[in-house]
């Protein structure tokens, strides 16, 4: 092989390796992306979105008593933020938002007023020593009769109304707050900036149970002839154990979405007569 033709053949061969290496470069970056802009992932998700009503309604006024005996009213917080939070110690999911509830209150002073509404039928001694145990930082009072009327439609654990600063009902989570969500909502209606877009959205009148709700009201089933302690006790149960239709919801779960489950009913009609027997 003559020196001339070994050159032209290693000339030729740098010109494939750097064709090859650009193609690889060029390949990589196109996976990366068809990553980034995949719908589901971290970067096409990570600003989220906020869902406010449209034509939200004004909250009617209210002043309640604490369980510390102070006078609030909601018209003391207008110009904040205002998170009503109907909850009661023996519910799981509720216990277990307190303290991301603790933390946005400290956070966000200012701005942000939670209030507390305690579903707790043993009254507020009970309530009194939780609050005290665990820190709250924001008012508590016990649910009421009036309260209820005001704020209808607590059909389950915790329910949670966001008001904004110019007392209207904005929003309506019914089950377990997402921290982050819950912060987001809070620096969009206080005026803060805020990585999400916002959507305008019908409030639906249909019971949703969010994460983890703890369900009050069962279709089908008469909790009401029960004494308070047995009450919470039933739905406890109905809350926690599995029904058997397939479904792989629990048993209230299964009843508030489909009434017309025959599975679902029985046992739970069963479970109430067990803890009315006191078995």
């Amino acid at each position: 092989m003559t020196p001339r033709r070994a050159l032209a053949i290693g000339v030729v061969l740098i010109v494939v390796a750097a064709v090859w290496l650009a193609e690889r470069q060029f390949q990589h970056a196109g996976d990366g992306v068809a990553a980034a802009a995949e719908p589901g992932s971290a970067a096409a998700t990570s600003s989220g979105t906020l869902r406010f009503f449209k034509n939200p309604a004004a909250a009617k006024p209210f002043t309640v008593r604490t369980i510390d005996d102070r006078e609030i009213s909601l018209d003391t917080f207008k110009g904040k933020v205002t998170i009503v939070n109907f909850w009661a110690t023996w519910c799981p999911p509720c216990r277990a938002e307190i303290p991301d509830l603790i933390a946005l209150q400290e956070k966000y002073r200012d701005q942000l007023q939670i209030i507390g509404i305690s579903e707790d039928e043993d009254g507020p001694p009970v309530v009194r020593k939780y609050a005290a145990d665990h820190h709250m930082n924001y008012p508590i009072a016990m649910t009421s009769p009036e309260l209820e009327k005001l704020f209808p439609g607590i059909a389950a654990l915790p329910t949670s109304f966001v008001i904004d600063r110019e007392g209207r009902i904005v929003q309506k989570h019914v089950g377990m707050l997402n921290a982050a969500t819950t912060e987001q909502e809070t620096r969009a209606l206080a005026g803060l900036p805020v990585n999400a877009r916002i959507e305008q959205v019908e409030q639906t009148q249909k019971l949703e149970l969010g994460p983890n709700a703890q369900a009050l009201e069962i279709p089908g089933v008469d909790l009401a002839r029960l004494p308070p302690a047995k009450r919470r006790q039933t739905l406890e149960k109905l809350n926690a154990e599995s029904c058997t239709c397939g479904c792989d919801l629990t048993i209230a779960r299964c009843r508030v979405d489909d009434p017309t489950c025959g599975v679902s009913l029985p046992i739970a009609r069963r479970i109430v007569d067990q803890v009315a027997a006191g078995k």
